[in-house]
């Protein structure tokens, strides 16, 4: 029987893909409305008690009026404010007033629009970096998981691409963590080391407010400091214009474009190791990996994850342009461009970690794989230890090298024609080497090529990866894809 309920209609505006396909609710919360203009109104009250603890004469039911109505904004009154004013910040101070009449006279008293637009845009950077953090710490457990349980593996190692000495995949696995953790003391340094703007007026010298005090610095100087505790910060910046330095919003989006290359790396080799069929991201039961060929198996959330990173990469250039182009005290140029950049650079960096950690969560080995190509190249990689047995057994080493030369080559042209690779039954055969097939096979073992590979594994993971985990102690479950 058809479904007879009615087809909602469907949306006529541009939907944004990063909140309705990729990101978490948790990080675009933080970039809402819900989050933005609550805020103001939080650094408001703030001012206005400091104002009043410091002896201006703020009304104590000014103050109760104002914490009474933190939240329940009224935001399509604040659009008809704003198109009569064509000023967001004081279309919200006349809204607030509205709610509480008994604080109209004292709302944003000295402040200039920065003193709410800037503090909250630190307030949501150091937001959504806690957020990035944890989605960081996810990552790393789950990576930490995969390479503890497939250290001893060996595995064809590549530069350029091109087969080399073996490995592990473990510890490949633990190349993709270092560069997460790398990522995390960059996380870490910007929490340690992010800043209040405070109360600084129309041009940082904060003159409105030495008026208000009566000439008195230290007072201007106390306001500064009991806004900041107020609101969670221990630092200030010792000096700005009218906006905070524009250069931090570029440090901050730096660190996340650091984020992005490591998680785009991952992403990359597991698309390589996917062709080669070693290595596999999640596929589910009923998922289509072409909508032509049925067959196919395509890593859509590795490409994903280098699509976003992509994204957050090209990112940082919008802040370096607003930082360099900032004229003097301040100019408005920055406002659009950052209300676009800063918010998106946070949710692509959100959407990518969640991949990155879904992903490393459900990898899968093909053992019989990763075997059958080991053995395709280790004989030529075996060449050397046979040459030094034979050697140290009395051979001429350049006589016995030429030979190996040889075999290798007419090995390799075996190989290119789809045969198996015959060049151990090549040295065992040749009396030259004075090796017998057993002893040739020896030196074909993958573990005596693999080097330190699992030992490193487990020193990496109990000497830099324990204790962060043992930090943080996060436990986040496997994220779903949304789309």
């Amino acid at each position: 029987m058809p479904d007879e309920r009615p087809i909602p209609a469907l949306p006529e505006t541009y939907q944004n893909p990063l909140t309705g396909r990729y990101a978490s609710a948790e990080m675009s919360h933080i970039f809402s409305p819900g989050f933005k203009f609550p805020t103001w109104r939080r650094l408001w009250l703030a001012l206005a008690e400091a104002e009043r603890e410091l002896g201006l004469p703020i009304p104590a039911e000014a103050i109760e009026a104002m914490r009474a109505h933190l939240d329940d904004v009224d935001l399509a009154r604040a659009a008809e404010l704003e198109r009569r004013f064509r000023h967001d910040v004081m279309a919200h101070v006349h809204l607030f007033g509205e709610a509480a009449p008994a604080a109209r006279g004292v709302i944003h008293l000295g402040a200039t629009s920065a003193y709410v637009t800037d503090n909250t845009e630190l307030l949501q950077h150091r937001a959504a970096l806690g957020v990035v953090r944890r989605r960081l710490v996810a990552a790393i457990a789950a990576l930490a998981a995969f390479a503890r349980r497939w250290k001893d593996l060996p595995t064809l190692g590549y530069t350029h691409f091109q087969p080399a000495q073996p490995t592990t995949v473990g510890k490949r696995a633990t190349l993709w963590i270092q560069d997460l953790l790398l990522d995390l003391e960059e996380v870490e340094h910007r929490l340690a080391t992010v800043r209040f703007r405070g109360v600084r007026g129309t041009t940082g010298t904060e003159a409105s407010f030495l008026e208000l005090f009566g000439g008195d610095h230290e007072k201007v100087r106390a306001l500064n400091r009991r806004i900041s505790e107020k609101m969670g910060f221990e630092r200030l910046y010792a000096v700005t214009g009218q906006t905070y330095p524009r250069k931090s919003d570029y440090a901050y989006l730096a660190t996340l474009a650091g984020i992005a290359a490591s998680a785009s790396k991952f992403a990359y080799d597991l698309r390589l190791l996917a062709h080669l069929r070693e290595v596999e991201e999640p596929f589910e039961e009923e998922q289509i990996g072409s909508s032509a060929m049925a067959y196919k198996r395509n890593p859509m959330r590795s490409e994903r994850i280098d699509a976003l990173a992509r994204h957050v990469i090209t990112l940082t250039m919008d802040p370096a342009f607003t930082a360099a182009t900032q004229w003097l005290e301040r100019t408005l140029d920055d406002s659009a461009n950052r209300r676009i950049a800063i918010p998106e650079a946070y949710l692509a960096t959100d959407a990518l970690l969640l991949l990155v950690h879904n992903v490393a969560s459900g990898l899968i080995v093909r053992p019989a794989v990763v075997r059958r190509h080991l053995e395709e190249e280790l004989p030529f990689m075996a060449t050397e230890p046979v040459l030094m047995q034979a050697v140290k057994r009395g051979g001429d080493r350049q006589a016995l090298h030429e030979r190996i030369r040889r075999h290798s080559v007419a090995a390799a042209e075996r190989v290119k024609e789809g045969g198996p690779n015959d060049l151990a039954e090549r040295i065992a055969g040749d009396a030259s080497f004075g090796l017998s097939r057993e002893e040739v096979l020896e030196a074909l073992d993958p573990m005596r090529h693999v080097g330190r590979a699992p030992q490193q594994v487990e020193e990496f993971l109990a000497e830099q990866v324990e204790p962060v985990l043992a930090r943080y102690q996060v436990e986040e479950p496997v994220p779903e894809l949304r789309a």
